[in-house]
């Protein structure tokens, strides 16, 4: 119940200050249609209702078997198995991300369909899907992780030398969308737990942290490699 009540109060203080301006400009500035006003609200109320369950959501469900995925793969004390499991979980977790899948019906749209929905966000998994594995083998091995940073980005500066102008912005947003809703509380979760074993108990477990900043690398890596390939 307490559950329930902390994610309500936080969705409340997210949409209410947004609502609340918009309200003050209706009545002072703007005065927009009565019907377009009306709708406006119906939405705030649904936004706030579907932002509230897919907040619970997260808490009951996805963060604790995130967590729970992340400190049982390590009693396998297979490398291999550790590091394969989180390439698929980033693969799928990036394929069913809300985000992934509007900016690549933006893409389809205005690239006339020349490169399309299924292409980027499969291109956009992979990338995913190779960095998060390159995040196990880095908690695994306690590789720092500014060397990871350095060296991904390092690679992405020389890729944009090669890349058609046109790939350039779509990469760097599909870096940006795979930090979404869906992507962000599962990987991290899994970091969390992975490390929390490796490392010694949870006083070791924000050595999880930083898989989201490496996770966002690899999706702007694989669309220059599309971009490459396509120009």
């Amino acid at each position: 119940m307490k559950n329930v009540l902390d994610q309500f109060k936080e969705v409340s203080l997210a949409i209410m200050p947004m609502a609340g301006l918009i309200i003050f400009l209706q009545f002072t500035v703007i005065g927009m249609p009565t019907d377009v006003f009306i709708r406006f609200l119906f939405g705030v109320v649904m936004v706030g209702l579907g932002l509230f369950l897919f907040l619970l959501g997260v808490h009951i469900g996805l963060l604790p078997i995130g967590e729970l995925i992340g400190s049982t793969l390590p009693k396998s004390k297979k490398p291999l198995i550790i590091i394969g499991v989180g390439f698929i979980l980033g693969v799928a977790v990036t394929i069913a991300e809300p985000d992934v899948r509007v900016l690549a019906l933006q893409v389809d749209q205005v690239s006339g369909g020349d490169i399309s929905n299924l292409t980027l966000v499969y291109t956009v998994a992979l990338g995913v899907g190779i960095f998060v594995a390159l995040a196990m083998a880095r908690t695994i091995y306690e590789i720092p992780l500014k060397y990871l940073l350095v060296g991904g980005y390092t690679v992405v500066f020389l890729l944009a030398l090669f890349t058609p102008d046109s790939f350039i912005p779509i990469s760097f947003d599909a870096g940006g969308v795979t930090t979404g809703p869906m992507t962000v509380p599962f990987i991290l979760a899994l970091g969390v737990g992975v490390a929390s074993v490796i490392r010694g108990g949870k006083g070791s477990s924000s050595e999880g942290f930083g898989l989201v900043a490496l996770a966002s690398i690899g999706p702007i890596i694989a669309v220059m490699i599309l971009g490459v390939i396509y120009g």
